[in-house]
């Protein structure tokens, strides 16, 4: 009897996914001001940003298509399971980083924080507790990491308004910027709050089966 041979087309889009985390944070760093300023032209730095924005929406959209595609074929791996989080956290890490190092919204550290705390909370426990307990990935977990990356395109395009012309001859904002700006902070502290959510109860999964031991 012939052994079913995994399709490897959804753990490459998956180490493709974290390859684009790395790429990306680099160019947003490279791009922040005072980073690179001294070899950089701002024109350069600016096709940094634009490149790393759609990076970053490319490797986010790739988190469905994996997950889809490894269904679909009966193709789910052990190793899939293991890098898809982390590609999903690099990506989520290298994203909140990159906004903060712009240094030009207000209001966004806090949440970005929570985000991180979290996320770095979480692996924690799951490292400390392998092999005693399981924590399967709930689905409210998934929603959160696509709310998450959501908000962090969304505060990355508010970063991009001059690099793609996006701004009125006088270079003034348009009129419905301001209001998507406070809409993107608005999704990245609703983004916060689910990843908290979702963080206490892995917490609370993990004290009740540890009850059990």
């Amino acid at each position: 009897m012939t052994a079913h041979r995994a399709n490897p087309i959804p753990n490459i889009l998956t180490g493709l996914r974290l390859v684009a985390g790395v790429v990306m944070f680099a160019m947003m760093a490279g791009a922040a001001p005072g980073a690179l300023e001294a070899w950089l032209s701002p024109e350069t730095q600016g096709r940094f940003s634009v490149w790393a924005f759609w990076i970053f929406v490319i490797a986010a959209s790739t988190d469905w298509v994996d997950g889809f595609l490894a269904r679909r074929w009966n193709s789910t791996t052990r190793w899939g399971a293991i890098l898809d989080p982390i590609a999903d956290k690099v990506l989520v890490t290298g994203a909140i980083l990159g906004v903060l190092a712009s240094g030009s919204l207000p209001g966004i550290a806090l949440p970005c924080g929570l985000i991180l705390f979290r996320e770095f909370a979480v692996s924690a426990l799951r490292e400390t507790m392998a092999g005693r307990i399981e924590l399967p990935v709930t689905l409210a977990a998934k929603w959160k990491t696509t709310v998450q990356m959501v908000a962090l395109a969304a505060l990355q395009l508010t970063l991009l308004w001059s690099a793609l012309g996006l701004q009125n001859p006088d270079g003034s904002p348009l009129a419905w910027q301001p209001a998507f700006e406070s809409f993107a902070i608005f999704l990245i502290w609703f983004a916060a709050i689910i990843t908290l959510w979702t963080g206490w109860q892995y917490f609370s999964e993990a004290r009740r089966q540890m009850k059990d031991l």
